[in-house]
């Protein structure tokens, strides 16, 4: 088996040989037929020729590279004057600067004469290859992109998103990151959170307070309504119908349990001003109900015995 390989790889070789001898024996007669004022005529044509495809060349470069460079600071002049934010600033004119430039260099290479055809090609299959490796950073930059430009987000939001609850400290390109009320930074991923649902509680400025209070049977309702209800006005914090998109303070019967009776309260105040009234609020309920006589509920088992 290794003969035939070897025979075969060496008349292979012989073949190549004896091709170029050829090729080189043609040419040497070719230029040895030739007249040498003709040939170097042509050559000097061709010289010329390729100089004039040279000075072109460099003049589209030049050119081109003032002309992108006037296009980029338009696009970050348009940004700027319309807000834009900075990471999207930055990352479209870096797109755009590298689009132009690309496409430069291709007309560049045309322009000396040389087929740009199998570049492009290459180019797009490289594109291609890299997208394909990268599919998940080119998903998270597409979400970035969503986030920078709908905001559904911004830094200093404070936010409920893929299991996490926090304060938006920065948005880039591939994640977002999110500070938690325990101080832990998460960073997570731009593609999960644009296509996630996201709870923003910082984009309205007011907020409700919703709190339910479980009180036993036997009480007076209508003694425990005005009761809480006292108890939630007299925070300063609380906001009634006079500001616009409130409401007033509310007390009223939620539901009938085995073992209690079930109050819900409702408050409305500054989002900034959520938990302080929330957890003052709740203190005051369980401090203040019982010192006017209403008990609170809790789990009870009736046992009859018979004897």
């Amino acid at each position: 088996m290794l003969l035939p390989i070897l025979q075969a790889e060496a008349a292979v070789e012989k073949f190549t040989a004896d091709s170029i001898q050829a090729k080189t024996a043609e040419t040497l007669e070719v230029i040895k037929n030739t007249d040498t004022n003709v040939l170097l005529q042509n050559l000097g044509q061709q010289a010329l020729q390729f100089g004039l495809k040279v000075l072109a060349a460099l003049a589209i470069y030049i050119i081109g590279g003032w002309i992108i460079k006037k296009i980029v600071k338009l696009v970050s002049k348009g940004l700027k004057k319309k807000g834009s934010d900075a990471a999207l600033a930055s990352f479209v004119k870096s797109l755009v600067s590298i689009t132009l430039w690309v496409l430069l260099i291709i007309i560049t290479i045309g322009a000396l004469g040389i087929n740009t055809t199998s570049l492009a090609a290459l180019l797009a299959a490289g594109g291609m290859a890299i997208g394909m490796a990268l599919s998940g950073t080119v998903q998270n930059f597409a979400g970035g992109i969503m986030l920078l430009v709908f905001k559904p987000i911004k830094a200093g939001d404070f936010i409920e998103a893929q299991g996490f609850l926090g304060t938006v400290s920065e948005i880039n390109i591939t994640s977002t990151k999110l500070v938690t009320l325990d101080n832990r930074v998460v960073f997570i991923p731009n593609g999960a959170l644009s296509s996630g649902n996201i709870n923003n509680f910082s984009i309205n400025e007011l907020r409700r307070v919703d709190i339910n209070v479980c009180i036993a049977y036997g009480n007076d309702i209508e003694k425990a309504k005005e009761v809480a209800l006292g108890i939630i006005k007299s925070n300063p914090k609380v906001l009634d119908s006079t500001t616009p998109g409130a409401a007033d303070p509310f007390v009223a019967l939620l539901n009938f349990k085995e073992s209690t009776i079930e109050l819900v309260t409702r408050t409305w105040v500054k989002a900034t001003d959520y938990w302080d009234v929330y957890f003052w609020i709740n203190e005051n309920l369980y401090a203040k109900l019982p010192e006017n006589g209403i008990a609170f509920s809790y789990p009870q088992i009736n046992v009859n015995i018979n004897k």
